[in-house]
């Protein structure tokens, strides 16, 4: 089946494709978005690519660099982005039940982390300053969503699935994949491979957007004052307890360099491999069965969002399109636009996407992953794919 599709993948701040830009995949100069929340650059990387626009560059200098090549990484959101403050302040959510809302010491409004509030105890007068300064690392996440349910498509082993990729990848993750609109979302500070204070670079021979784990001069010191750990091993561990992530701030104005990078998801062959656990998403993309009902259009939708406000930063759309609806120069053909527009419609009459996160789980699952997790060196994480003998057809 993987053979009758291509990919496209579009870019913008919100949810409305008509808006979207086109990626150009594996391209070493970043695509620009701008809104009134956030400007933004962005390079989207994927090994063996064979989508549009027509004659992309089939990999990127990205993979060979490290720890990439060691890992086998299969493809790379990288997002270099200066948050802005909205023209009307828009408060975050307080939670009465959990200490997360406080902000840390004392620092220079100069501190690129910092929320400029003294105390160290959750108040709402905390919050209020912290919200207008910038993003409470509680509320900036990252993750997946749909419009429409997927319960009635999820594969055999989806449970056991998720339980491998909260153990291994992320145990911050939350979400809902039996929801009438499901999502998968995740703390950026926990879900991001790597995170950069500061402007990071370009860098044409590595790719294009370029960063490692760190921050410049006034980042480093940044991170020091709010008490996150310099490793992105353990900074994803530090994220996993809210009041960490309350310490951090995304400071409007200041920029910061996220990237997303894993060897799991193979868009050449459409399949998640996870550790003894394979998955064929070719049969399930988008909640439909392809080989059963193929659809003209199939999406997978990556957020940067605010929790509290439920407002989308940026969008990143990977589209399947059956190659018979995409002409020679890599344009839509009538067919592949209407199921583009059928798809928007479908966004236009749902209400909020989701209108609460949920709690993050607190079963015995969870809690074991995050032990687990404790023992994970995120540049060891990547273990041999599984046995094809393992694969749930």
């Amino acid at each position: 089946m993987a053979d009758k599709y291509i990919i496209r993948v579009t870019a913008g701040s919100d949810y409305d494709l008509d808006r979207h830009i086109v990626v150009p995949v594996n391209s070493h100069e970043p695509i620009k978005i701008s809104s009134d929340l956030i400007d933004a650059e962005l390079n989207v990387r994927v090994q063996n690519y064979h989508g549009l626009p027509r004659n992309s560059p089939n990999t990127s200098p990205y993979f060979s660099q490290e720890p990439h090549a060691t890992n086998k990484d299969q493809y790379s959101i990288a997002i270099r982005f200066t948050p802005k403050k909205p023209a009307t302040n828009t408060k975050s959510k307080v939670s009465s039940t959990e200490p997360s809302r406080s902000s840390s010491t004392s620092r220079s409004s100069q501190d690129p982390l910092s929320s400029g509030s003294s105390s160290t105890e959750p108040t709402e007068e905390s919050s209020d300053e912290e919200s207008a300064s910038g993003i409470s690392g509680e509320d900036l996440q990252f993750g997946n969503d749909f419009d429409h349910p997927i319960r009635d498509r999820l594969p055999p082993g989806f449970s056991y699935a998720m339980n491998i990729v909260k153990w291994w990848i992320d145990p911050g993750l939350e979400g809902d994949a039996y929801a009438d609109q499901p999502y998968l979302y995740g703390s950026a500070l926990s879900s991001f491979n790597a995170i950069h204070v500061g402007p990071g670079e370009v860098n044409p021979e590595k790719g294009g957007l370029w960063f490692e784990e760190g921050g410049d001069e006034d980042g480093l010191k940044g991170r020091q004052d709010v008490g996150a750990p310099g490793t992105a091993k353990d900074r994803m561990k530090w994220a996993l307890k809210p009041f960490n992530k309350s310490r951090w701030v995304f400071q409007y104005g200041n920029t910061y360099c996220l990237d997303f990078f894993n060897p799991y998801l193979d868009f050449n062959e459409f399949s998640l491999r996870l550790p003894g656990f394979t998955l064929p998403i070719m049969k399930y993309w988008d909640g439909q069965s392809l080989r059963s009902s193929p659809k003209r259009s199939h999406t997978l939708r990556y957020v940067l969002r605010n929790r509290s406000t439920d407002q989308s930063y940026l969008v990143i759309v990977f589209t399947l399109y059956l190659k018979e609806d995409v002409n020679e120069d890599g344009s839509l053909k009538p067919a592949a636009i209407e199921a583009t527009n059928k798809g928007k419609a479908m966004t236009e009459e749902s209400v909020n996407v989701v209108e609460e996160a949920g709690e993050v789980c607190k079963d015995e699952d969870y809690r074991e992953s995050r032990k687990q997790f404790e023992k994970l060196d995120v540049n060891e994480r990547i273990r041999k794919p599984a046995a094809q003998d393992d694969a749930v057809d």
